[in-house]
């Protein structure tokens, strides 16, 4: 199986984070891939701007010493995103959403706007 990583996720994760339970590390370690977007990386770029998140090693790196892949944006994306319903008033969570609808990927999140997207999820 393919994962991608809802951007709270990622930071679980890499934070050790004791809201990232087992069960959701062991799918997670498991991963044939572990996909994490860089729609995530502008999300994080955008919070520590504005103070709202403090991490000290460059996003790239993190994802990098995670053993896991960058998922870049593509036009497919864009597409996906275009035709997305409104459910979620997020930006980056419908890119989110979109990317993996086109990939055919199943999405770890704990955000249950998630929802009614049609995509496979892994809830943490």
């Amino acid at each position: 199986m393919t994962v991608l990583l809802d951007t709270h996720v990622f930071l679980w994760w890499r934070l050790d984070s004791a809201r990232l339970k087992l069960p959701v590390r062991r799918i997670i370690a498991s991963s044939d891939e572990v996909l994490v977007s860089v729609v995530s990386a502008w999300e994080a770029a955008l919070k520590r701007g504005l103070g709202r998140l403090k991490i000290e090693e460059p996003f790239a790196s993190m994802i990098t010493d995670s053993g896991f892949v960058e998922l870049p944006l593509s036009f497919a994306h864009v597409e996906q995103f275009a035709v997305l319903p409104r459910l979620h008033s997020d930006p980056f969570d419908r890119m989110l959403i979109a990317q993996a609808r086109a990939e055919a990927v199943t999405v770890v999140t704990h955000d249950r706007q998630f929802e009614g997207y049609g995509v496979p999820i892994v809830w943490v």
